[in-house]
């Protein structure tokens, strides 16, 4: 019930050129494609393309009025020029050139349409044959100026309301040798239609050497037709809600590794990189798809998903592909701009293995390729995603596999080649052209891809390193279809060897020594420094406060505190607090920060998630609705600042000894809603803890006076209080409660601090109003989200002494994970680097 020919058509527009079915696809495939176009997705019922009576202003198609609006927005650019390029070795006929050219612009309408305005709406106009001579300018050319000339030529705009959209020229090399260049704009053509331009130039080239006209046969129609057919016909609601179903929750933007932030503009700049993959790997990606019922697309398809996942772009991952959109026979030999845009959208959470990733790319390619008949630009407008000129829609990498045959003309009494013609602009943030080669037997001959990149958010050597993963990939995967995609290899040989170059330098003795341990030590090394320094100024040596935490950590062990066990703590930020952190580790538990203005049930969650063996709080809370729905949950409560020596004394009686725990023990777990608002514990090991403490960034005692200002419940607070202590520094207390301006400005100038972290909002503000103060301070810490420019250059300059670092890192790497060192009075033009 359905015919070859149907089929033969719909495969033709998913591919964009003349192939044998059997050459793509084994039985099953077919099958499953015939089912869907059976079933009638993708318009089985269209109706055929035929001349139409013309109105007097014809409207531009759908794929046209995008162009012809980005052309208007943007301005008149070479980024939407199609060059062909050809070296001619010979006696070129120029004369027999020229009427040839002006042949094949007389014979397709497009060539000769210009697209001006009437009452704001542009239209086509099909320029007469006669007023629509093409010209055809001819120059001699040094070989060595022949690449930037051919560029340059590319690179020039069209006016598209008064030029036509091509234009010629011939470059003449040497006495039998020119190269001709032929630029298109996109609006009048597609990759398919280079074929019959090319075919019909080669037919009139030769006729004209002849000194007779080409015999063109006759076209059934001109794109103007297709152009109103279009407009009459309404989109199909099969493929609008199948569209509306299948792109429903993709992300907005792919997560790329982008080198610098986009501009709000996108400049459309770009570069391109070709590289090659061999012919032993062409093949076996070959029986790879063969033998997944899949063809060499989907295969290709599922690698550049997965080499984007591994870079970070999620499980979902949405990119784009052309297909020729050529779903009638009569529009087989026109030049014209017919090819559409699909979103083909892959699912790779679970991390599976490679061939299930090809089997379901394979099953929504096909469900995408029944749909493909809506025009892209409808399909915009009925989805409405959030628009901006920064990036391309719904996606923003582009993938294609051209199977056309790039063997050249033949001109008559010439020898033709192709000549690469570099481009230096990019439609999409990155798009990718495999172009599979094949020997004369047919047999596969590796496969050359072409990257375009644009630069305003890469630089080179990441779009190079993207070249070798992929390459890479794609070798793996026909030796580990099976692999899980996180086991996939994509590391170079030069990356591997790197990498253990890095990791052969002096082994480190690690100490066994924990927190408790490590502050025992600096206790012993300096007694009788300032370990805190309270909000009112009052001085706590090393020695006082080892004291106190001694004491509290026996009351801790007589309350069953020690390893493995939990005590919550709910406090304000005082001396205390500091010995209460001190005192569980001493006992060898685990201290859990519970928020004073946690909505009872969440704070009630925590402790049967924790379940601690009790709560420590201080007099300003103790009559909190926390601390009492707590206690009144069974719970029992220490407030530390009440306790008398008679309870230390009592306790130290009951247990054994005060606990140390070891480097793997937790140290404390920090409560986060993350991305729910669900609070989820994150445990933090001793080990963690004091990597963070021991890491070399801590330098120059630019941290040896930290302000601890943070909640407690903050993860910032381990370093405002680890890192000085086990330092022999100071921690310098804020005031209990949330930080102001006027409070912070006050401490920095009047207590010596010399290191702080403030979250990126408050840095912002501190470097506007009270750059005074934070020049007062050494080093300043600031991260939460993206670092702001103009923030960070204006410390560089109004506080060249103080060192900013940028900083990122979620609870789960303690604090921080990243940093850039900046300022000295050095400013950032772009963006400020997350760091290393």
């Amino acid at each position: 019930s359905l015919s070859a020919m149907r089929l033969v058509n719909r495969v033709r527009g998913v591919f964009g050129v003349e192939v044998a079915i059997r050459d793509l696809f084994d039985r099953p495939t077919i099958q499953a494609l015939a089912r869907h176009i059976e079933n009638g997705a993708g318009g089985s019922t269209r109706s055929r393309i035929e001349p139409a009576q013309r109105p007097s202003h014809p409207p531009l198609s759908s794929a046209q009025r995008r162009l012809h609006f980005l052309n208007c927005f943007d301005g008149p650019s070479a980024v939407y020029n199609v060059p062909v390029a050809l070296r001619l070795v010979g006696a070129l006929d120029v004369q027999a050139l020229r009427a040839a050219l002006r042949d094949v612009v007389g014979r397709h309408e497009s060539l000769r349409t210009v697209f001006p305005d009437r009452d704001g709406e542009p239209y086509q106009r099909v320029l007469d044959v006669g007023s629509a001579a093409i010209e055809l300018t001819v120059a001699d050319i040094a070989p060595s100026d022949l690449d930037g000339a051919v560029q340059a030529a590319s690179g020039e705009p069209f006016g598209l309301a008064e030029d036509l959209p091509i234009r010629a020229r011939v470059w003449r090399v040497g006495p039998d040798e020119h190269v001709l260049l032929l630029v298109v704009h996109h609006i009048a053509t597609d990759g398919w239609s280079q074929g019959p331009l090319l075919r019909d130039l080669t037919q009139a080239y030769d006729a004209r050497v002849q000194g007779s006209a080409p015999g063109f046969a006759p076209l059934p129609v001109q794109y103007a037709d297709f152009a109103l057919w279009q407009a009459d016909r309404a989109a199909d609601q099969r493929d609008l809600e199948f569209w509306a179903e299948q792109l429903r929750g993709v992300p907005e933007e792919t997560v790329l590794p982008l080198d610098r932030p986009r501009p709000v503009v996108r400049s459309q700049h770009g570069a391109q990189i070709r590289f090659d993959v061999d012919q032993d790997t062409h093949a076996e990606l070959q029986a790879l798809a063969q033998g997944g019922n899949a063809t060499l697309f989907m295969v290709l398809h599922a690698a550049v998903a997965t080499v984007l996942h591994r870079y970070g772009a999620g499980t979902d991952i949405a990119v784009g592909t052309a297909v020729a959109g050529r779903s009638d026979h009569a529009l087989d030999d026109l030049v014209g701009f017919f090819v559409n845009t699909l979103v083909l959208r892959t699912d790779l959470s679970g991390n599976p293995d490679f061939q299930t990733l090809i089997e379901r790319v394979r099953d929504a390619d096909l469900r995408a390729y029944a749909h493909q008949d809506i025009p892209f630009e409808e399909l915009v407008a009925h989805l409405a995603p959030v628009r901006t000129p920064a990036r391309h829609p719904l996606f923003q990498v582009m993938l294609s596999v051209d199977q056309t045959d790039p063997v050249p003309p033949a001109l008559s009494g010439l020898t033709v080649e192709n000549v690469t013609v570099p481009t230096d602009t990019a439609k999409f943030d990155l798009a990718l052209v495999f172009q599979p080669n094949q020997h004369p037997d047919g047999t596969p001959a590796g496969i050359t891809i072409q990257l375009t990149y644009a630069t305003d958010i890469f630089n080179p050597n990441t779009i190079e390193a993207l070249t070798h993963h992929l390459s890479t990939l794609l070798t793996d995967v026909t030796r580990n279809p099976h692999a899980p995609l996180r086991e996939l290899e994509m590391t170079t040989v030069q990356e591997r060897a790197g990498l253990l170059e890095w990791g052969a330098g002096p082994a480190a003795v690690p100490s066994s020594a924990g927190l408790a341990e490590r502050f025992a030590l600096q206790v012993r090394r300096t007694p009788d420094a300032v370990a805190v320094e309270a909000a009112d100024g009052t001085a706590v040596t090393y020695a006082e406060l080892d004291a106190r935490s001694d004491q509290l950590a026996w009351l801790l062990r007589a309350a069953g505190a020690g390893p493995e066990r939990f005590v919550a703590v709910a406090m304000g930020r005082s001396v205390d607090l500091v010995v209460a952190f001190l005192a569980v580790v001493k006992a060898g538990a685990a201290y859990v920060p519970l928020p004073a203005a946690y909505p009872l049930g969440l704070a009630l969650d925590v402790v049967r998630d924790m379940e601690p063996v009790v709560l420590l709080t201080d007099v300003a809370l103790r009559d909190s609705e926390v601390v009492c729905g707590i206690a009144e949950a069974g719970l029992p409560v220490l407030t530390v600042d009440a306790l008398e020596d008679a309870e230390y004394q009592m306790a130290r009686g009951s247990v054994d000894g005060v606990g140390f725990a070891g480097l793997d023990q937790v140290a404390y777990v920090m409560f986060t809603s993350g991305s729910t608002g669900v609070p989820k514990g994150v445990s933090i090991s001793q080990r963690n803890v004091l990597a963070l403490v021991d890491d070399g960034c801590w330098r120059g005692g630019r941290h040896s006076r930290v302000l601890m200002h943070s909640p407690h419940s903050f993860d910032a607070v381990t370093y405002e209080m680890w890192v000085p202590l086990l330092a022999g520094g100071t921690v310098v207390l804020f005031e209990d409660g949330l930080l102001d301006l006027a409070g912070l400005e006050r401490v920095l100038v009047g207590r010596g601090v010399t290191g702080l972290y403030l979250t990126k909002a408050l840095f912002d503000v501190a470097v506007a109003e009270i750059p005074g103060a934070l020049g007062c301070v050494s080093e300043v810490w600031t991260g939460g989200e993206e670092a702001s420019v103009g923030s960070v250059n204006r410390a560089a300059v109004v506080c060249p002494g103080l060192s900013v670092v940028n900083v990122w890192g979620p609870t789960e790497t303690t604090v921080f994970a990243t940093f850039q060192v900046t300022g000295g009075g050095v400013p950032f033009v772009d963006s400020v680097p997350v760091g290393v």
